[in-house]
């Protein structure tokens, strides 16, 4: 007897269970979708669905609008990544937007926006350019729901986006938010460094300490391709549950707005704004960009966080001169702690921009 049958029949059967799990997940996943979607029915009025694409910038870029009551405060989300649309957190952002019109939105070179225009069609990729594209739309929001107060939130990379724009236009806004904060990569790694050091010292794999032993902390004799290695890396390090894979990645899958082709979009987006604005990435330094804050500023931050210790986010806030000024922890939260556990930065909101309502 010949191995040739068995093996026919082997991989026979295996693939007919993959075709069988292919089929199964995609029934599964449009079941999810339908279930996801009837979830985030809002009845428009009294309250607003608007998701849409909007010129900013000479871009089509996309934006959605959503909230219960048109009156309340605005609450505009910076994603990070830099690449990373935070779209795929609207599930569990449904009930901020009953205290909220939580506006979402793909920068230039991300997720929806990249599928629309394509790497070629999304123009100057720059922090410059889309805190310009970021007024654009601040104005859109106005004309669009006048007279609601508009709070922006930053959240990780987002950070480089809002921060200087609310130093330089603090007329804008009725209140700047920072989670996930980054005062930039040099003061994070100070701290971040040597701890993923000590981690890989103990639990990394094959060629981990040689590989951050020969990175070093300076940011600026690093290229894109070492930091996305060293993000994996700390990834793993994070814990379970606290690492941006383990936050995103399901939440990926199951979101009910995004077909698989926006799923690639999204994918696309990281690694090209990634490779892009890393250089600008590895130079920005929240104290020089913004000594001063006219506005009152708080920053909510993942205790557990080890991709933006909360340590140098404390340190940044300390030291900056701003109307007014708050730092908090999330309990037990990590990186994206805040959008993993919706409903304690939810509490923080309220607690402490109650007065804008």
């Amino acid at each position: 007897m010949t191995l040739v049958a068995p093996l026919a029949l082997l991989t026979g059967a295996v693939a007919a269970l993959a075709l069988a799990l292919g089929l199964f997940r995609r029934a599964w996943r449009r079941a999810w979708r339908r279930a996801g979607r009837h979830a985030l029915h809002v009845d428009a009025p009294p309250g607003v669905v608007d998701e849409r694409f909007v010129p900013l910038g000479g871009v089509e870029q996309w934006v959605s609008v959503r909230g219960e009551r048109t009156g309340n405060p605005v609450l505009l989300v910076l994603h990070g990544g830099p690449g990373m649309s935070y779209t795929i957190f609207t599930p569990d952002l449904r009930p901020w937007e009953r205290h909220f019109t939580v506006v979402q939105w793909d920068r230039r070179g991300v997720g929806r926006t990249l599928g629309r225009s394509g790497a070629a069609g999304c123009g100057e990729l720059s922090l410059a350019r889309m805190q310009a594209d970021c007024v654009e739309l601040c104005a859109w929001l106005k004309e669009r729901l006048p007279g609601a107060p508009l709070v922006l939130l930053s959240s990780s990379a987002g950070t480089l986006v809002g921060l200087p724009l609310a130093h330089r236009r603090p007329d804008l806004f009725a209140a700047y938010v920072g989670v996930d904060f980054n005062p930039g990569l040099a003061a994070c790694e100070a701290i971040a460094g040597p701890a993923t050091l000590a981690w890989a010292r103990e639990h990394g794999r094959r060629g981990d300490v040689a590989f951050l032993e020969g990175m070093g902390l300076d940011p600026a004799r690093w290229t894109a391709a070492r930091y996305d290695r060293l993000m994996r890396l700390r990834d793993r390090a994070a814990g379970s549950g606290r690492g941006v894979g383990a936050v995103c990645l399901p939440r990926m899958l199951r979101s009910p707005t995004h077909s698989l082709r926006d799923l690639r979009d999204l994918a696309r987006g990281l690694s090209l704004c990634g490779d892009r604005l890393f250089p600008e990435m590895a130079a920005f330094d929240a104290r020089a960009v913004a000594p001063r804050l006219d506005l009152p500023f708080h920053v909510f931050q993942g205790s557990e966080d080890i991709f933006t210790p909360p340590a140098a986010a404390e340190a940044y806030v300390r030291e900056v001169a701003a109307a007014t000024k708050r730092f908090a922890l999330i309990p037990g939260a990590g990186h994206l702690g805040g959008f993993a556990r919706p409903a304690l930065l939810l509490e923080l909101l309220l607690r402490h921009l109650g007065p804008l309502r």
